[in-house]
C-alpha cells in the first residue's frame, strides 16, 4: 500500500492551524491583529499548501503593516517548528500497524521539500512501519508523474495490480496512480466537491482494514 502524506495521514489543516496559532503567540509583531483574523488570513493566502510560505508571509507583512519581523525569519521558524504541531487522521497508527502486522509492504509517496516532508512524516510517529519513502524534491520525480509511482512498486518490489494507492488528490494521487494500474483509494477531501473517479472512497482511514480484509 503506497500512502500520499498531507490530507490523507497528515491532517494538514488541524496541524495548520495549531501552528499559525502558536507562532502568533511566540511573535508580539502580530498582535497588533486579531487573533482569529491573522490566523484566517494565514490560512485562506497558504490554499491547502499549494501556496509556499514565503508568499504568504510577504503578502500577511504588507497587508497588515507588520514591522519588526523579516518575512525569511517567519519562514525559518515554520520551516523548523510546523512539525511540532503536526497532527494524524483518526485511526491512522492503527490501522497502519494493523497492515503492517499484516505483512502489508507501506510506501510513502508524497510531493514537497524533502527535509520538511520527512520531519512532518516522523513527527506523526508512524515512519517506523514504512518500507520506503519517497519524496518529491529527494526523487526529483513529482506527482503525477508516473514515474514516481513505478519507482515506489519498484523499491517494494510488487506489481501495480497488486497495490493500492490512499490519497486525497483527484489528479496528483487517484488519476494519476491509477494511470499506471495502481488501485486507487480516494480519503474524501471536503474542500472538493467534483465528482472524483476513484476504486474506492473513504472518509476515515479505519476504513482501509475492511477494505483490505474484503
Amino acid at each position: 500500500m503506497l500512502f500520499d502524506l498531507d490530507g490523507t495521514l497528515l491532517d494538514r489543516d488541524t496541524s495548520l492551524a495549531l501552528f499559525v496559532r502558536d507562532q502568533y503567540d511566540r511573535y508580539s509583531q502580530f498582535q497588533l491583529v486579531d487573533k482569529d483574523i491573522f490566523v484566517q488570513r494565514f490560512i485562506e493566502l497558504d490554499n491547502h499548501g499549494y501556496v509556499w510560505k514565503d508568499k504568504v508571509y510577504q503578502q500577511l507583512i504588507d497587508e497588515f503593516a507588520i514591522r519588526g519581523i523579516g518575512w525569511t525569519d517567519l519562514l525559518n521558524d515554520y520551516l523548523n517548528g510546523f512539525k511540532r504541531q503536526c497532527v494524524g487522521f483518526p485511526n491512522l497508527v492503527s490501522m497502519l500497524t494493523q497492515l503492517k502486522n499484516n505483512g502489508t509492504k507501506l510506501a510513502l509517496v508524497s510531493n514537497g521539500y524533502g527535509q520538511f516532508q520527512f520531519d512532518n512524516f516522523k513527527a506523526l510517529g508512524i515512519s517506523h512501519l514504512f518500507n520506503e519513502v519517497l519524496i518529491s524534491e529527494w526523487m526529483g520525480l513529482r506527482k503525477p508523474d508516473p514515474a514516481i509511482f513505478i519507482l515506489a512498486l519498484s523499491k517494494l518490489g510488487v506489481e501495480a495490480e497488486e497495490a493500492l494507492f490512499v490519497g486525497d488528490h483527484p489528479e496528483n494521487d487517484i488519476r494519476a496512480s491509477r494511470a499506471v494500474g495502481i488501485t486507487a483509494v480516494w480519503k474524501r477531501n471536503n474542500a472538493i466537491s467534483l465528482h472524483v473517479d476513484a476504486d474506492v472512497i473513504i472518509d476515515d482511514l479505519g476504513e482501509l482494514i475492511q477494505y483490505v480484509r474484503s
